[in-house]
């Protein structure tokens, strides 16, 4: 499979072209376990779910927003490990 390959077939959700939670499951586990893509998603983690949400001082929306950081790096594990499954 191309670069190109991987391209198309990770787009094709944004075009109706997977029908199930289960391909695209597939999808970021195909992404993200490749060596590059654990790199991304240990850079995105110590990014985020490894940093505080908050700190004390701070307005509460703050925290709000990292969470919302956090919540799409589980997100993205949560996937690899429904495709695992």
């Amino acid at each position: 499979m191309s670069d190109w390959d991987v391209i198309r077939d990770f787009t094709a959700p944004m075009f109706g072209l997977v029908d199930s939670q289960a391909d695209m499951d597939k999808l970021y586990a195909h992404l993200f376990t490749s060596p590059e893509g654990q790199k991304v998603l240990a850079d995105l983690r110590s990014r985020t779910i490894e940093q505080p949400s908050w700190f004390p001082g701070e307005d509460a929306s703050h925290g709000f927003a990292r969470e919302g950081q956090n919540s799409i790096v589980r997100m993205i594990e949560e996937r690899i490990k429904r495709a695992r499954t």
